[in-house]
């Protein structure tokens, strides 16, 4: 049996669209013991995942950070990976394969490597990461079709103690506090709208985005313990009629769990790069979020949810 490594440190959403050639890699192997790099703050949604078998956390820390580095270049040697899966492709994932990893067979964007690939700027990850194990002889079955059906929580109950009905709409206004421009100004007027249609706006905030979401209208899920972890969001999401949300991990869940959405994009991202249009998602794009209407995105919404 093999040590297989897979790294994918960051960040939601690109973990989420990963997820089919992480299974893909795993039909590959079916038996060796396949570990995936991940960070900290997504040990949890790794430690689920059903295509691995173990977590392995990289903390991240500064390359000047001396004693970092070289524990975990000490912890990598020591387990001798007989593949490594990039899945990152990134500076920090480069300089790991060049200084920290002991000689082994690579898949990923370092000149030299066993199977080289560059991702051309204007492809999605779930394209280039077919085209990428296609290269190395691996059938890319699931690759562009991931299936997140592992991430659901039951919500019955959840719904059920908060009054949310069958056929409301879940919004997704939130987005990483680091891309603000992410983030479209006007849900608060999209969830009265929907009021006034006799549709029900949900929304599910984060640990930092309670402020955001209490001038949205509509009913709040947060759980007893505190707010809700990915997989609740999940149950919910499934259960949605329909969802609208920004370029954001929970929106790109929504999307690859097979609902049936609505993603707004700003000029930070091509909606395209994302992966968006594997799913059965439809998107809005403008260069300035603000300057996409409230109109616009109702009109886009009633042609999509048949309303």
């Amino acid at each position: 049996m093999a040590d297989i490594l897979i790294i994918k440190l960051s960040a939601l959403g690109d973990l989420v669209q990963a997820d089919g050639a992480i299974r893909d890699i795993r039909n590959f192997h079916p038996n060796d013991r396949l570990s995936v790099m991940t960070t900290p703050s997504y040990r949890i949604y790794m430690e689920r995942c059903p295509w691995v078998d173990e977590v392995f956390i990289d903390p991240r820390a500064p390359r000047y950070h001396l004693a970092q580095i070289l524990a975990l270049r000490k912890r990598l040697h020591r387990r001798s990976f007989g593949r490594v899966y990039d899945l990152q492709q990134v500076g920090r994932t480069r300089f790991y394969q060049r200084y920290l990893f002991p000689p082994t067979w690579w898949l990923g964007d370092v000149e030299g490597c066993e199977v080289f690939l560059k991702r051309p700027d204007d492809r999605c990850a779930a394209d280039h990461f077919h085209a990428h194990l296609r290269l190395a002889g691996i059938p890319a079955t699931h690759t562009r079709r991931c299936d997140l059906s592992w991430m659901v929580d039951k919500a019955d109950e959840l719904l059920d103690q908060h009054g949310v009905e069958p056929g409301f709409v879940l919004l997704i206004p939130g987005a990483s506090a680091a891309h603000s421009v992410k983030r479209w100004p006007w849900f608060a007027q999209l969830a009265q709208r929907l009021i006034e249609h006799d549709l029900q706006p949900v929304t599910v905030p984060g640990p930092a985005e309670m402020d955001q979401y209490r001038a949205i209208p509509g009913k709040t899920l947060v759980s007893k313990d505190g707010y809700l972890d990915y997989f609740a969001l999940a149950g919910v999401a499934q259960q949605a009629a329909f969802v609208i949300g920004n370029d954001t991990g929970p929106t790109h869940i929504a999307a690859h769990l097979g609902c049936r959405g609505l993603a707004l994009y700003g000029g930070h991202t091509p909606a395209q790069t994302t992966g968006i249009q594997h799913t059965r998602f439809t998107w809005l794009e403008s260069e300035d979020l603000s300057d996409l209407t409230l109109e616009v995105v109702w009109q886009k919404f009633l042609e999509q949810a048949g309303t």
